[in-house]
């Protein structure tokens, strides 16, 4: 666990409670952890890989809240956990993890008792909404061609594997209209498009 910037902060005792409590698991590509509408009994560590938060809406249709990565918590599971509501997303590995899950139970009483992993979890939460308030205002706000170009850019890859489905799904749109706004830019020439392949010009 000292991927994660709290646990070096806890106490001895803390530390020791956490570990003897916490359950290691390993996971595959694709799989769902828990889906919107459920209630969380557990807290997932991510220790390695990635896990994507989706909202599936009426006719098949999906908004991508945010990504988990190595060394993080997430929000909507901590808080389906904490107030034992219903999670308002489901939660998917994008690709294999590995990682903690912390018992309902522990996780509750660690709050109680560690004043750091208090800190962490609001830090989190204060994050994450950031990241959703800047999602929000980009879908509202910006135009779909800089907002494709601008996430291209922020993989810092010459050449990015991805295709336009999982690009739709990463800028909240659909594949056709994706498509679309790709052979524009690159017949503007600031891409060049190949089979799951997006080369920046």
């Amino acid at each position: 666990m000292v991927e994660f910037e709290f646990f070096e902060k806890l106490s001895v005792e803390d530390k020791d409670f956490l570990l003897s409590n916490a359950k290691y698991i390993e996971l595959p590509e694709n799989y769902t952890l828990f889906y919107q509408g459920d209630i969380c009994k557990d807290i997932l560590l991510l220790d390695e890989g990635k896990v994507k938060l989706v909202i599936y809406g009426d006719l098949n249709d999906i908004v991508s809240l945010y990504d988990i990565k190595k060394g993080e918590q997430c929000i909507i599971n901590t808080s389906s956990t904490l107030s034992n509501s219903e999670a308002i997303a489901t939660a998917q590995t994008v690709t294999a993890i590995k990682g903690w899950l912390i018992p309902e139970n522990i996780f509750k009483q660690l709050m109680i008792r560690s004043s750091t992993y208090q800190e962490y979890i609001f830090s989190l939460f204060s994050l994450k909404f950031n990241a959703l308030t800047t999602l929000i205002e980009d879908i509202k706000f910006k135009r779909l061609d800089t907002r494709v170009l601008e996430y291209l850019e922020k993989r810092d890859e010459k050449i990015v594997q991805i295709t336009h489905e999982e690009l739709g799904l990463e800028l909240n749109t659909s594949r056709v209209v994706i498509s679309r706004v790709l052979k524009d830019l690159e017949n503007k020439n600031f891409i060049k498009l190949h089979r799951k392949k997006i080369e920046i010009l």
